[in-house]
């Protein structure tokens, strides 16, 4: 009978039909990434881009932007910056038409940007009701300021908020719950074309990109909003200065449901960090003293793409962090606010051992209320086949379906890519998330999720009032008769990118939910019961009980 059983599965595997479909080349989405390649292997060059998926126009359909990189020259003289004037090098944003097409609206929405792009942060940052951009750079950030009429404005100046240095991933949150959305940017590496260090072999075709270990480490940014379109560095007085690291990714969730949101930064090749909020505008990091900073043998690894939610529907959020090839990814359970390593148990070292991964969200594609794992993948080396026979830059993305906790590997991909910044959200309103790629040097992917109707789900949009517009930092509790599921509002996590802010939850056969919990930054609590499914719901904060 076991036999027969695993012929049948293998069978099944064969003839259904692909889970997603690349449908970016007849969706008018025709980006292409432009690192600027040179003969001395900047790093930079093999760090871009970031994605978001948001809607920027109202119309209720999520639109794309894509950060894209700049012209270098190769060597780089002294003082001379990326030049991104030629159209090729341009940030993309993409209005989605309502019919599975895109149009590039980026002319006249004026963000093409300016200098080497790295990624993007979104959220309605003054609470006017339209999301606004934050983009980051190798160099000089840009907020641009969302005018509601299909057009951005450069608003940096004014918001004080340019920040400098190398900065990758970023995310708004509102620390401190005053209603207006602060920005935490995490930075990578003390760096600049000046250090044009040779890394790799001295023979034809191996020099390598450097390895973070030779640079030093950076502090990351918080920036406090003020109100009135301004922002405050609060860096130092927040306890970030005194916190260096080398950031990629950027997630927020409240990891030991005290009600204030913390901050985790996936650092490359040191400890990872976790900066728990302590209520009154500072934090302390406790990466190591909450069990994150390293990986069960007590090593750093090369942390990159990042998520930060629950995967095991317990009601307290779990972190994973994706690596390099032979590193392993890293699955940290969650246990009443202590965290445990549990790659292994879960199934997660097995299926990622001689990967490298980037873009990564919990990712419920299957709708059947658990939270599956999406990594977008390839290698940072190019020539990595030279040093590390066993290992690919090009490798076809990963996906790992969340058994009631474990994890099994789903062959959903086979074209190999070298993806950077991957976003998630429901491109077309039926009920399935929808992952966008950025890959290196390469035309962006669009993956429309083909997951049917045999399972139900609910999408929620929050909408605050006493709170931050955007509920960002809300935490969410679904009932239905099969149980309970969590999240936090945000649209931070993955790889240098922002995802729908609308929160979705797959609901297997349960065509009802008892109950929806929603806890506001605000302090503020509604509650909806016997909801209806297959369908968006907004829930506008009732601010009479906020306090």
């Amino acid at each position: 009978m076991r036999s027969l059983h695993a012929f049948n599965a293998w069978y099944i595997l064969l003839i259904v039909p692909p889970l997603f479909v690349d449908v970016a080349s007849q969706s008018g989405v025709s980006f292409m990434s432009q690192p600027s390649a040179t003969s001395h292997k900047y790093l930079p060059e093999s760090m871009v881009g970031g994605v978001a998926v948001f809607d920027y126009d109202g119309d209720g359909r999520l639109d794309i932007f894509f950060v894209n990189g700049a012209a270098l020259r190769d060597p780089m003289p002294k003082d001379i910056a990326p030049d991104k004037s030629s159209p090729r090098f341009w940030n993309r944003l993409y209005h989605n038409n309502g019919n599975g097409t895109f149009s590039d609206v980026t002319e006249k929405a004026g963000i093409r940007g300016e200098g080497y792009g790295m990624g993007v942060a979104v959220a309605d940052f003054d609470n006017d009701g339209r999301p606004d951009l934050y983009v980051t750079n190798l160099g000089a950030n840009i907020l641009y300021h969302n005018n509601g009429d299909g057009t951005f404005r450069d608003v940096t100046r004014e918001a004080g908020i340019a920040g400098g240095g190398w900065s990758a991933g970023a995310a708004f949150v509102d620390y401190d719950r005053d209603g207006r959305l602060d920005l935490v940017v995490a930075r990578y590496l003390t760096w600049d074309f000046s250090r044009d260090v040779w890394c790799g072999a001295h023979r034809p075709g191996f020099r390598a990109y450097c390895e973070p270990d030779i640079f030093p480490p950076i502090s990351h940014l918080l920036f406090h909003n003020e109100g009135n379109g301004r922002f405050r560095d609060v860096s130092r007085e927040a306890g970030f200065m005194k916190a260096p690291g080398k950031g990629l990714g950027v997630a927020i969730n409240d990891y030991d449901r005290d009600g204030w949101p913390d901050i985790l930064i996936a650092n490359d090749s040191v400890a990872q960090q976790l900066f728990h909020n302590r209520k009154n505008g500072t934090f302390e990091e406790v990466g190591l003293s909450s069990g994150l900073a390293y990986d069960d043998d007590g090593q750093a690894f090369s942390g990159m793409g990042a998520d930060f939610a629950d995967y095991d529907n317990d009601g307290w959020p779990d972190v994973f962090v994706d690596a390099l090839g032979n590193q392993r990814y890293a699955l940290f359970r969650n246990f009443k606010g202590a965290f445990q390593y549990v790659s292994d148990p879960a199934g997660i070292s097995r299926a990622t051992r001689s990967h490298s991964g980037w873009g990564a969200a919990f990712v419920d594609y299957d709708n059947d209320g658990w939270k599956d794992l999406f990594v977008g993948q390839g290698h940072v080396m190019d020539n990595i086949q030279l040093t590390q026979p066993n290992l690919r830059y090009l490798e076809p993305a990963l996906l790992l379906r969340n058994e009631h906790g474990r994890f099994t590997e789903i062959a959903a991909f086979d074209q190999k890519k070298t993806v950077r910044g991957a976003a998630f959200g429901d491109l077309d309103n039926d009920g399935c998330i929808d992952i966008v790629l950025n890959n290196l040097g390469e035309h962006a992917s669009i993956l429309h999720n083909q997951c049917g109707k045999a399972n139900h789900w609910l999408t929620v949009n929050t909408i605050g009032a006493a709170s931050n517009r955007d509920g960002i930092g809300a935490r969410i509790k679904l009932v239905t008769a099969a149980g309970e599921q969590f999240a936090m509002v945000s649209t931070a996590a993955s790889y240098l990118s922002a995802s729908d802010k609308r929160v979705h939850f797959g609901l297997g056969r349960e065509s009802t939910v008892r109950e929806l919990e929603i806890s506001w930054p605000s302090g503020a609590v509604d509650r909806l019961t016997n909801l209806t499914v297959d369908k968006i719901v907004t829930v506008r904060e009732r601010s009479s009980e906020a306090r």
